[in-house]
């Protein structure tokens, strides 16, 4: 029996990325393809590349020359360029760096298998299209191996929302829904294999609008309402968000759905209406701050997550005071915050640029105040008893570390608990980024 070839993928940037590194793992499973530990021992490469970050397709460029070793003690070794970097690139990676066998963009990465067999007699295989075909539906059949207790389900992908600083609509192109069928299909079938936490992405993920099983759209809480009703699912949640397209009906099921956790990541990007207008987020920070109010009076313990881009173009420190004023106001338990990098191609990529001191300064300034605020929300949850979903063992022995409701890391010292298992969990201490607790009664 021929022995199986072994396929190692590198994924970076979102958890999206992790999905569709999966779902490529499967495709090429189809061709006889298990997965490697490291490169040294894969006859197949894969990176699963991001263009959020700065000068992302140099630091791809700069991990692609770190292959040339491997290529050249073994001339049957393809190596591939996947994702965003990809699409954004296409035909240039090949050109700049020869050794590459395959480029492929998000949209096309179900035809990995015909573009590996093209490899292999001696050709370069690109496709950065955004084909008709879809690649969940080409993508269906999964094997059926046990999973972890939690899983990414991508459910819709692209953005119509063209926010001058993001490359999202050039390389994942328009928004598009998955049916809700298909999205509850994927769902029962990760629950058969041991998951009982499903994550719904999306690029704009509030914005879902799949056709429903008599072909009207299904808002993104229909789709929870019909998640909800799966028996062995345990938990909802969803990311990433816009407040524009934050519904009633959505904001509702904070407050009435029992399997949606009370927890919601939703970017503002900044607290100055006149950076707003110049990204082109097309809402105000009054305009957030009160929708902020109505998602708390329908589930007043959720935890709230943000995104901040600082130095943003013409960014004035007025406008910068604005925005440490809004996260005073609303005070969050998580964040994400940047320094604004340009992106080739995006509006605000041709506008004067702030100096990088000035940068660098505002980003220490809001990241103080926004650990203040996480730690302060750490804090808040010792001597309170909440519910962890328990992932897998700690670094200590008989210790297990799981996620609360809330998305907090949490572990315990205890033998008796299984990776799966829900269990009600008393806080005792809290660190810098976990807290610590014992299992409790009820």
């Amino acid at each position: 029996m021929a022995q199986a070839k072994k396929l190692y993928i590198r994924t970076y940037g979102c958890q999206m990325n992790v999905y569709d590194s999966e779902r490529m793992a499967e495709a090429m499973g189809s061709a006889g393809y298990t997965q490697a530990a490291t490169p040294e021992e894969a006859d197949m490469i894969l990176l699963n590349t991001c263009h959020i970050r700065e000068k992302a397709a140099e630091k791809v460029y700069s991990e692609l020359g770190r292959f040339k070793p491997l290529k050249e003690a073994n001339p049957d070794l393809k190596i591939g360029v996947a994702g965003c970097v990809a699409q954004a690139e296409g035909e240039e990676i090949m050109r700049r760096q020869p050794l590459v066998d395959m480029v492929v963009g998000p949209q096309s990465y179900h035809r990995l298998p015909q573009m590996e067999a093209r490899a292999r007699q001696g050709g370069k295989a690109l496709d950065t299209d955004f084909p008709e075909d879809d690649k969940f539906d080409t993508l269906r059949t999964r094997p059926k191996a046990k999973r972890g207790p939690t899983a990414f389900l991508t459910v819709q992908e692209g953005c119509d929302k063209f926010c001058a600083f993001c490359v999202v609509p050039y390389t994942r192109g328009a928004e598009v829904s998955r049916p809700a069928p298909r999205v509850l299909e994927e769902a029962r079938d990760l629950v058969e294999r041991g998951v009982r936490e499903i994550t719904l992405l999306g690029q704009n993920v509030n914005a879902y609008h799949g056709a429903g099983p008599d072909g009207a759209d299904w808002s993104l809480a229909r789709l929870i309402w019909a998640l909800n009703d799966i028996d062995g699912l345990e938990r909802i949640r969803f990311t990433t968000s816009h407040p524009n397209d934050m519904t009633d009906d959505l904001i509702a099921a904070h407050g009435t759905c029992d399997k949606l956790m009370p927890y919601l990541h939703l970017p503002v990007q900044s607290g100055s209406d006149r950076i707003l207008k110049r990204m082109n987020r097309k809402h105000t920070a009054e305009s957030y701050l009160r929708l902020i109010e109505r998602i708390r009076a329908a589930r007043p313990d959720i935890l709230l997550s943000g995104d901040f881009i600082v130095g943003f173009p013409e960014e004035t420190e007025a406008d910068f005071q604005a925005t440490l004023d809004l996260i005073e106001e609303v005070n969050y338990g998580y964040a994400f915050s940047f320094k604004y990098s340009t992106r080739p191609g995006t509006p605000a990529a041709e506008r004067a640029q702030l100096d990088e001191d000035v940068k660098s300064d505002r980003l220490q300034r809001l990241q103080a105040l926004l650990t203040r605020q996480q730690r302060a929300a750490q804090d808040a949850m010792v001597g309170r008893q909440v519910k962890v979903l328990f992932e897998k063992p700690g670094r200590e022995p008989g210790q297990m570390v799981g996620k609360s409701d809330y998305l907090h890391a949490v572990h315990v010292a205890d033998t008796g608990i299984a990776a799966g298992q829900i269990a009600p969990v008393e806080i005792l201490e809290s660190g810098p980024n976990s807290l610590a607790g014992r299992l409790s009664g009820g």
